[in-house]
C-alpha cells in the first residue's frame, strides 16, 4: 500500500478531525506530497508539525462558501496542476427528523457534502485530464446506498455523490481517471457531536451507536488499501452494518424497509 502513494501528490479535504485526521496520521509517515485542507487552519497547522515523511501544505476551505471556493481554486492554481488523487473527505452530518428540519438545514448539507464537493472535482478533472491520469476518491457514506430516519438531507446529498462520480467514471474511465467510492458504517469520530439538528445547531452529543463505531484509524487503514487497490466501491464496518444491512438491503427490500423504520440509528 506505501508503495501506490509514494511521491504522490495527495489532496485531503476535512483533514483536521475525525476520518480526515486518521487518514492524515498514516499519510504523514509516507513519501508523499500531502495538501490537506479544512475550515480550521489553526488545528491544520498543528497536525501538520507531526508529519515526519511527507511534504505538507495547508489550504484552508470552506465548503459552504461556494464563491469562495472559486478563489482558493483561482489562488492555488499552480499547486493543483499536480495532484494525483483528490480525497473528498470533508462533510457534516445530520440527526432530525424531516418535519422538524428547517431548509436552510437541507441547503447547508447539500452546499457542504454535495456542492462543494463538485465544484473542487471539476477543478481538479481539468488537471487530471491535462495530465491524463487522476483519482477520485469520495468519502460517502451507508446512508448513501439507502436512506435511514434522522439523516434525510445528509442521506440525499451522498447519494448525490454517487449518482455523480458514477457519471464522471463512465464517462472519463477511457482517459484514465479512477473513482473510489468508499462508504463508512458507524465509525467512532466526532461527526455526530458536529452533526446539525433542526434549526441548524450542532447536536453536541456522541449517539451510541458512533460511540461503539470502528476505530477510525483502523477504518483509515483499509479505506487507504482500497484507494490503492484501485476499487471502484467499497463498504467498511461492522458485519452488520454491512454484510447483513446491504443483503436484506438488495434482496429483501420490503422487509428492509420495514426493519430500518424501526432500527436504533442514533
Amino acid at each position: 500500500m506505501k508503495n501506490y502513494f509514494k511521491n504522490k501528490h495527495i489532496w485531503l479535504t476535512g483533514a483536521s478531525s475525525g476520518i480526515g485526521l486518521a487518514l492524515f496520521n498514516i499519510l504523514k509517515d509516507f513519501d508523499c506530497d500531502l495538501i490537506i485542507s479544512s475550515r480550521r487552519e489553526d488545528e491544520l497547522k498543528k497536525i501538520s508539525l507531526e508529519a515526519t515523511a511527507a511534504r505538507v501544505r495547508i489550504i484552508p476551505l470552506d465548503l459552504n462558501d461556494l464563491d469562495g471556493l472559486d478563489e482558493v481554486i483561482r489562488m492555488n492554481e499552480n499547486v493543483f496542476r499536480n495532484v494525483d488523487i483528490l480525497i473528498n473527505n470533508a462533510g457534516i452530518s445530520q440527526r432530525s427528523l424531516v418535519a422538524e428540519t428547517d431548509f436552510n438545514v437541507v441547503e447547508k448539507i447539500m452546499r457542504i457534502n454535495y456542492l462543494g464537493t463538485v465544484k473542487i472535482s471539476q477543478a481538479i478533472l481539468k488537471t487530471f485530464l491535462q495530465r491524463g491520469k487522476g483519482q477520485f476518491v469520495i468519502t460517502s457514506s451507508m446512508v448513501g446506498k439507502f436512506g435511514t430516519p434522522y439523516r434525510s438531507a445528509y442521506s440525499a446529498s451522498k447519494m448525490a455523490l454517487h449518482g455523480y462520480f458514477d457519471v464522471l467514471r463512465a464517462e472519463h474511465i477511457k482517459d484514465n481517471i479512477l473513482v473510489t467510492m468508499v462508504c463508512p458504517g458507524f465509525i467512532n469520530t466526532p461527526v455526530s457531536l458536529n452533526a446539525l439538528t433542526g434549526d441548524g445547531t450542532a447536536q453536541n452529543s456522541m449517539d451510541n451507536a458512533t460511540a461503539k463505531g470502528m476505530n477510525p484509524n483502523v477504518f483509515a487503514v483499509k479505506m487507504l488499501r482500497a484507494v490503492a487497490m484501485q476499487q471502484a466501491e467499497v463498504y467498511i464496518g461492522g458485519f452488520k452494518e454491512t454484510s447483513f444491512a446491504l443483503t436484506v438491503w438488495r434482496f429483501f427490500p420490503s422487509l428492509f424497509r420495514r426493519l430500518i423504520a424501526r432500527m436504533k440509528v442514533t
